[in-house]
């Protein structure tokens, strides 16, 4: 069952933020996931990258793909995308309806996205664009809360749709199935306002009134203040574990 689109169509407006603020992925972590599909005579994949906002994701499959193509539904970041990476393919849709045709790409990722999704119509439309031997790949980028300053952080910001997901094993639907998964621990160096553009750039933080606004981002400003692994610092190293799941049509 898809969740509130609403929150998931929110992204336009703090599109420079979510732009800003985001992290990016891990290159052992893409190269992995890109190693999972099959293609003829081991040529590059053509990659078709759903719900790319921005491009923060696709991005990192420039120059390893022998096409990339971007799906998102939000204008408004697919015009930064487009502006981000005007080599890249950028088109109107979404994970449930792909406006590309039958075996189409040998390499479908979602990156941050799969929880917004109806898991069995995109399950189904992803199969579709598939050829055979290709892969869907499911990423997530999940804050390391084993830091103490990072779980006073999720405290203060509050669970996202992402981190209330399950993105170890995520479901999927016919006719494809879960086949690998594999996680890659590194770090993402943050200035002060980057950081706060993380945080305002949440689809549940863009959608709170505004002196609710404020206040929470007060209370991160008083934990950057005062947190003795933070007090006095301009750049933060925030860990991330980057999740990502390998399905496929047996």
């Amino acid at each position: 069952m898809a969740r509130d689109k609403s929150f998931a169509l929110s992204f336009g407006g703090e599109a420079a933020a979510y732009d800003k603020g985001r992290p990016g992925y891990p290159l052992d972590a893409v190269e992995w996931m890109l190693t999972r599909a099959a293609t003829d005579d081991g040529r590059l994949p053509d990659v078709v990258d759903v719900g790319a906002g921005t491009g923060k994701f696709t991005a990192s499959l420039v120059g390893r793909a022998a096409s990339v193509t971007a799906v998102e539904p939000d204008a408004q970041m697919r015009a930064r995308l487009a502006a981000n990476l005007p080599g890249v393919v950028a088109v109107a849709g979404t994970a449930e309806a792909i406006p590309l045709g039958d075996d189409s790409a040998d390499v479908v990722t979602v990156a941050q996205a799969w929880h917004w999704v109806d898991v069995d119509e995109a399950s189904r439309e992803v199969a579709r664009i598939l050829r055979p031997g290709g892969v869907l790949a499911l990423i997530w980028n999940i804050r390391d809360d084993s830091v103490d300053w990072v779980a006073r952080l999720g405290e203060i910001m509050g669970a996202s749709e992402a981190e209330r997901f399950d993105s170890i094993t995520p479901p999927v639907g016919e006719p494809l199935t879960r086949d690998a998964h594999a996680e890659f621990h590194w770090t993402s160096p943050l200035s002060h306002d980057e950081l706060l553009a993380m945080v305002t750039s949440r689809s549940y933080v863009i959608a709170l009134p505004e002196p609710e606004r404020a206040a929470l981002l007060e209370r991160i400003e008083e934990l950057l203040r005062t947190h003795p692994d933070l007090a006095g610092r301009e750049h933060y190293d925030l860990p991330y574990s980057t999740r990502v799941t390998i399905a496929r049509e047996f």
